[in-house]
């Protein structure tokens, strides 16, 4: 499983994150507003989302604590979920 990695911001000064497809297995580099981040609760419910630009297909993973941080850090649109 690939994690999502803050790349360096491309000129227009946006944060890019590098995250995995497991369908097609492409790796992609994509901004902060084609990710979205969901804290729950629990591990369980704390995951991060978006669309292979590759093959079209959603994708959900689980957003550790580091993976939390490069993601709210990095401008990514962010869910909590009332337990």
């Amino acid at each position: 499983m690939t994690a999502p990695a803050a790349c360096p911001p491309p000129a227009t000064g946006s944060v890019l994150f590098r995250a995995g497809c497991p369908h097609c297995r492409s790796s992609s580099e994509l901004p902060a507003g084609e990710l979205r981040l969901v804290i729950g609760a629990s591990a369980r419910t704390t995951f991060y989302t978006f669309t292979c630009p590759e093959c079209g297909e959603a994708v959900r993973k689980p957003a550790g604590e580091r993976i939390v941080e490069l993601l709210t850090g990095g401008g990514v649109r962010t869910m909590r979920l009332q337990g």
